[in-house]
């Protein structure tokens, strides 16, 4: 598969919004209220990746016929809290046909370039405690911080927090 990973311009929120919905439902069925999933939808995403493509780091895979198959944004760490780390992952999402392919961590690694440049050298992520792709991060340097309850709709679930201090291993991996 050819794909390849730039930075997100506005006319990409279609599809951003199209994986984020669909990683959504493939990934947390069973873990997220299946009422909260149902809500999702490609038309009230949109609007909102429009908003964060203009004011936050986003970038896509793309493939060479145009289709956006994942992407991953971050900024400044959203918190007060975990003093010792500047910058946040904030999504990171691939269609489930994409991964295991190589796609997140070429993502990550355009992602985590640029906020380097931008002197975050130092990254918090949160991730649902069930979510079953959190070895990904495990695997690029992530180290349990915290855990913390949160609601979706009526549910309260596990998230867990973590972070990176050694960003190299996701610039240059081995």
């Amino acid at each position: 598969m050819n794909y390849f990973v730039r930075s997100a311009r506005t006319e990409d929120a279609t599809g951003v919004a199209k994986v984020q919905v669909d990683s959504w439902k493939s990934t947390y069925t069973g873990i997220v209220p299946e009422t909260y999933l149902e809500k999702m939808t490609y038309e009230s995403r949109q609007p909102k990746w429009e908003s964060l493509i203009a004011n936050q780091l986003v970038f896509v895979a793309e493939k060479e016929d145009g289709e956006i198959i994942g992407f991953a944004n971050g900024g400044r760490k959203r918190t007060s809290e975990y003093p010792d780390f500047a910058g946040e992952i904030y999504a990171i999402y691939i269609l489930k046909s994409h991964q295991s392919q190589g796609v997140g961590r070429h993502l990550m690694k355009a992602l985590v370039e640029r906020m380097t440049t931008e002197g975050m050298n130092s990254l918090i992520v949160s991730v649902l405690k069930d979510n079953p792709y959190r070895p990904f991060y495990e695997k690029l340097g992530f180290v349990p911080l915290d855990t913390k309850e949160i609601r979706i709709d009526d549910a309260m679930l596990h998230e867990m927090v973590m972070g990176c201090h050694g960003l190299q291993n996701i610039i240059h991996p081995h």
